[in-house]
């Protein structure tokens, strides 16, 4: 009897659960992993701050395509699904899809969800939350406008605020960068702000704190009018938002549902109301939406499901030991922790900033990460 794990979302978390399965099917009887994306390919997002700027990243290694990877364990082991899920029935364990060829249901036995979270303002293209067609074209587009702007304000004093407007800063000596943040300090005045704030100065970014944006209107020129809570009014060329993120579950049952829609989980990473059902990453934000939680996360959820397969007890999933924070600022410095030790800017280059990870896409997509 066949095993069958389907797991939906093809980023971090969704390709570290699969590979991690199949590697180790050896162990785990009669295994099949079906990979349900919406993308095509594994949009390496970290770097999207960096993609904008024109001529900077290389696109082909910004999104690489996820089948190739998965051709290795065979057609009887692996499959890839690309398309949108658009609804899951817990009881009759099944995953409806919208595909390009047509909708189709999808059974499993096991259900991993790992569809990420999208950016509060959809024409962002921060995070992996749609095709490879609309998120190469967001890219692109936003570079026209990033090239042809003179004042750009960013919203967001999070770590894509800071590390982006140091990238608009590093990149553009002759463009006026204004960094609005809507708490007293950078970063929610992690121990790391004072470092990161520093950076940003250096780079000539104009930072204004306990700022919030209200509302934007687009004038008739192209430019875009900010009003601010403090009663002001600003105008620049480009607006970019770095705040807010909209978990992508709102195809799921309800009561897989927290009230402010991301995944309801226990210690184990299983979806409390369901049996056999998972969830992690940014879909779920324990303890907070974060690049560093994928691969421990993906690495419990993995054990766990092989765990159900063999009939043994659950595990807690644990995160990072310690918190960290590591923010790029351009491509030759940064700022952050690791705990409560500080980063040397060297050291936040060398982690981070230098290539912003993107040499490690190849290694999720063959497997060799895992």
């Amino acid at each position: 009897m066949v095993n069958h794990v389907v797991v939906i979302g093809g980023s971090y978390c969704g390709l570290g659960i699969t590979h991690r399965l199949l590697k180790n099917r050896s162990r785990i009887p009669d295994l099949k992993v079906t990979l349900i994306s919406k993308n095509s390919h594994l949009y390496w997002n970290i770097a999207s701050i960096r993609a904008i700027i024109p001529g900077v990243v290389k696109f082909d290694e910004l999104l690489q395509p996820i089948e190739p990877g998965l051709a290795q364990y065979g057609p009887g082991n692996a499959e890839f699904v690309v398309g949108s899920a658009t609804g899951v029935d817990a009881t009759a364990k099944t995953v409806k899809v919208a595909t390009a060829e047509g909708d189709r249901d999808v059974p499993y036995d096991y259900l991993v969800i790992a569809t990420g979270a999208g950016c509060s303002d959809e024409s962002m293209p921060w995070k992996a939350d749609g095709t490879y067609e609309e998120i190469l074209d967001s890219i692109k587009k936003m570079g026209e406008k990033v090239k042809a702007a003179k004042h750009i304000t960013i919203v967001g004093g999070g770590s894509t605020g800071c590390e982006l407007s140091a990238e608009l800063r590093y990149e553009f000596k002759d463009k006026t960068v204004v960094l609005l943040s809507g708490t007293p300090e950078l970063i929610s005045g992690d121990a790391a702000a004072k470092a990161i704030e520093k950076e940003l100065v250096k780079l000539g970014v104009e930072i204004r704190k306990s700022v919030r944006a209200e509302s934007t209107t687009v004038l008739p020129d192209g430019r875009t009018e900010v009003k601010l809570g403090n009663g002001e009014t600003l105008i620049t060329d480009l607006y970019l938002g770095t705040t807010g993120l909209t978990p992508n579950s709102s195809f799921l049952p309800k009561d897989f549902l927290q009230p402010n829609k991301f995944i309801d989980v226990d210690e184990h990473f299983r979806v409390r109301t369901a049996e056999n059902v998972w969830a992690l990453g940014d879909v779920v934000s324990r303890p907070n939406a974060a690049y560093l939680h994928t691969d421990p996360q993906s690495a419990g959820v993995a054990k766990n499901i092989e765990a159900a397969i063999a009939k043994r007890p659950q595990q807690i999933v644990k995160s990072m030991p310690f918190s960290a924070i590591v923010c790029a600022t351009g491509r030759d410095r940064g700022a952050g922790r690791l705990g409560i030790v500080p980063v040397p800017s060297f050291m936040a280059w060398a982690l981070k900033g230098r290539t912003l990870s993107i040499e490690r896409a190849a290694s999720y997509i063959n497997g060799s990460h895992w």
